[in-house]
């Protein structure tokens, strides 16, 4: 009897074991892959943008697609910040039967990885990659930021406003980004009047005294370096040391706890255009820096603090653009999702997204901001608008 009893209690355990997995086949997923780089360059700007999409993630983790409740699986690839490993972080994320791709953080690698997702007829949707080339001749990318042309305008356009009229221009040798937001400044900066003194440095440069004393000694009264924040940090600190004696312009790559914190204690007047200032939404404000503060991952990768950049704004968006996509294709196959997106309207914490020309976002307006480098945090200065 108590063997007859023993092997009925196992026939349950198995049935029940049995029960549970059937229930788990049943579980519909669909995967949004996160494009970013993790290391690199651009590793600190990458983590952040990808803390946006998490966040996202941690409170919408489910989507209607159809009629019927899909669970969101995010898998994230390291692109390294390198156009060449980014092809392969790129190959990983088709193979891996994503629906749509967000990112990357960082234009060049952007570029790099867009054949790899047209041709396997998979959208991907740019973040805060501002290059026009990420879309330019590329059906399978779109983007819910402002362009270089737009953002270079900008910071001309508030230069010149703020009194300046000789600007020295830096940029990475080889850098989509840089380079092209040198190019864009430098045009309507010269269409204003002002004149312009323009170099470029070499890939593992650690060195910008040169630069800074070329600056001061061609009577500039402007210093613009739109780089990455890891030469940012450097120029930082040896604009400091030389006492460099004029305002440093950037664009959306210095809005970073890197820059804050460098920043923080000098006498440098450093002021950037970006997507998003932290007061913008209060109830995303106080539920993304709880998220950032209850982990301590999470604030690795915020750079050790709560402080909210941009970027995690504009990832935040991106997540919900891309629900808002689901949805409206109805299914989870890439080709629908694809045919789907450029119809998609979405009110995010940065702004209404919709697509215009070439699948970029239809934008108008850029937030400037500007370090105190007292209190080490980010002081809204206005929104500049380009017509």
């Amino acid at each position: 009897m108590k063997k007859k009893i023993a092997l009925l209690l196992v026939l349950v355990m198995l049935f029940s074991l049995f029960a549970a997995g059937c229930g788990g086949g049943d579980e519909k997923v669909v995967k949004i892959g996160v494009f970013e780089p993790a290391t690199g360059d651009n590793g600190a700007g990458g983590k952040q943008e990808t803390l946006g999409i998490q966040y996202a993630n941690s409170i919408a983790p489910t989507v209607d697609i159809g009629g019927e409740t899909y669970n969101v699986k995010l898998e994230i690839v390291d692109n390294e910040s390198s156009p060449e490993k980014g092809i392969s972080a790129a190959q990983n994320l088709v193979t891996s039967g994503v629906s749509i791709i967000l990112g990357t953080y960082g234009s060049g690698v952007a570029i790099a990885a867009g054949s790899t997702f047209a041709d396997a007829g998979i959208a991907a949707m740019g973040i805060t990659c501002t290059n026009p080339q990420v879309t330019a001749g590329n059906d399978y990318y779109f983007r819910i930021c402002f362009l270089d042309p737009f953002q270079g305008t900008v910071l001309a356009n508030y230069a010149w406003e703020d009194g300046h009229r000789k600007a020295y221009c830096l940029n990475k040798m080889g850098d989509d980004y840089s380079a092209g937001l040198v190019n864009y400044f430098s045009k309507a900066f010269e269409a204003l009047g002002g004149k312009v003194v323009k170099e470029e440095f070499e890939q593992g440069n650690a060195d910008f005294a040169a630069n800074i004393a070329t600056a001061k000694k061609n009577g500039c009264d402007v210093f613009f370096s739109p780089v990455s924040t890891e030469a940012a940090a450097l120029i930082i600190d040896q604009a400091d040391a030389q006492q460099i004696g004029m305002p440093i312009l950037a664009a959306d790559t210095w809005d970073s706890n890197v820059i804050l914190n460098a920043a923080k204690g000098t006498d440098l007047d450093i002021v950037v255009t970006t997507f998003y200032q932290e007061g913008g939404n209060k109830d995303f404000d106080e539920g993304v820096k709880a998220w950032i503060e209850g982990d301590s991952t999470n604030l690795a990768n915020n750079g050790g603090n709560s402080e909210i950049a941009a970027v995690t704004a504009m990832g935040y968006d991106a997540y919900f653009v891309a629900l808002e996509a689901l949805k409206a294709a109805g299914s989870t196959d890439p080709a629908k999702v694809h045919e789907a997106l450029p119809g998609v309207t979405y009110d995010g914490v940065c702004g209404t997204v919709q697509f215009g020309e070439n699948g970029d976002a239809v934008r108008d307006m850029a937030v400037v901001k500007k370090c105190n480098t007292e209190t080490g945090t980010w002081e809204f200065v206005g929104n500049q608008y380009v017509k």
